[in-house]
């Protein structure tokens, strides 16, 4: 098992002052970010060892206004770090902001860091 949320937050913690791994507890600082890690599994096993992991991450932006733009720097920030954007919608809230969620995903290779995509 490969742990990057340390990765993903240092990427993407200065997009805004309201970033965090849970559903954001104040919604009076926008844009709102949370990232989560979804999926963490083993890809390759050999000599009775992980050799790669494949790993997804879920990114929800909230904003008062449009997310388009906090989306494209996210999208920059995280595909920097090898993962791929496999997913972009915006969400109806009935609350009346703006919601967007991305994944991203990679296989990394938990000895070198290397990033690969299936």
């Amino acid at each position: 098992m490969i742990n990057i949320k340390s990765q993903i937050y240092d990427a993407i913690k200065n997009i805004s002052e309201n970033v965090s791994d849970g559903y954001p507890k104040d919604f009076a600082i926008f844009p709102a970010i949370q990232y989560v890690e979804e999926y963490n599994s083993t890809h390759e096993f050999t000599d009775g060892a992980e050799q790669k992991a494949e790993i997804r991450f879920r990114i929800d932006i909230w904003n008062n206004k449009s997310t388009s733009d906090i989306a494209i720097r996210i999208d920059d920030a995280i595909t920097a770090l090898g993962l791929k954007r496999i997913y972009c919608q915006d969400i109806n809230e009935a609350t009346g902001y703006k919601h967007k969620q991305m994944r991203f995903a990679g296989i990394i290779d938990v000895n070198t860091g290397h990033v690969y995509h299936s």
